[in-house]
């Protein structure tokens, strides 16, 4: 199958300049990055894609299989990577495919650079001393109310995981993203993202990291942010003075700085 069809993979910028690769998160697709990426694309060359199962993608190439697990979508990455014969990649990663990016990154860091963390989160279970924001019994409702009334479900979930109610217009974007998602895609992805622990994980990065978290978020609270930069031995952390899970649409401006000053010489 031809990858760059498959995740409908677009590319910006210079040709010959360092490369800055973008993945989305749940329920999103590319398009969440579309206040970030023109600017990023001045002095990068920027590799977009939407996960399997989300936006353009080759809607056929999804399995419930292979997409139970985030090492689906990892693999999907670094298949993209060879294609495009990507090298010395600044890997992106918002939300789960933050942990998409560190399962990618441990696999083969040879080929990548650097790698920025935006409001990761490699496990949203509470767990002993672990703060992860989730009890079990909000995961279990979550899921429930996901799968009797997806539509339903997202209309109420995407304003609280945006935040800035002040900005309603955030929230009615991120629901109708939502929307988009076909319902038992959506399903199987929300399962694998948040039941996902990635935890162990995170001490096997061996490149530049930068975990990246906004001052008010309610999916991933900032005590995940200080976990994550913790297990990530030389990691950077930046707190973000914006509210909400999507700074890249709520607050673009501090959310390229960040991601430019990293990723540069």
């Amino acid at each position: 199958m031809d990858v760059v069809a498959r995740n409908n993979v677009v590319v910006t910028g210079p040709e010959h300049g360092p490369v800055v690769m973008l993945a989305h998160g749940f329920g999103c697709d590319q398009n969440l990055w579309r206040l970030v990426a023109p600017r990023l694309a001045e002095d990068y060359r920027v590799v977009l894609f939407d996960h399997v199962g989300a936006g353009r993608s080759d809607l056929s190439a999804w399995h419930p299989r292979r997409y139970a697990t985030l090492a689906g979508y990892a693999d999907d990455v670094l298949s993209i990577c060879r294609e495009l014969d990507l090298r010395e990649v600044t890997f992106v990663g918002h939300s789960v495919s933050a942990m998409i990016g560190v399962l990618a990154v441990t696999a083969e860091p040879a080929r990548f650079a650097k790698l920025v963390l935006l409001t990761p989160s490699p496990c949203y279970l509470d767990d002993g001393d672990y703060h992860g924001g989730f009890s079990a019994a909000d995961i279990d409702e979550l899921l429930e109310s996901l799968d009797s009334n997806y539509l339903g479900w997202s209309a109420a979930m995407a304003p609280v995981i945006m935040g800035n109610p002040e900005r309603p217009e955030l929230g009615e974007e991120l629901t109708n993203s939502f929307c988009r998602t076909d319902p038992e895609i959506a399903r199987v992805f929300a399962r694998t993202t948040f039941l996902s622990d990635n935890r162990a994980d995170l001490a096997k990065v061996t490149v530049p990291t930068l975990v990246v978290e906004c001052a008010q978020d309610v999916i991933a609270p900032r005590e995940v942010g200080a976990f994550v930069h913790a297990e990530i031995a030389g990691s950077t952390l930046v707190t973000l003075d914006a509210t909400g899970h999507c700074p890249q649409l709520s607050a673009p401006e501090p959310t390229i700085e960040a991601i430019a000053a990293f990723a540069g010489p």
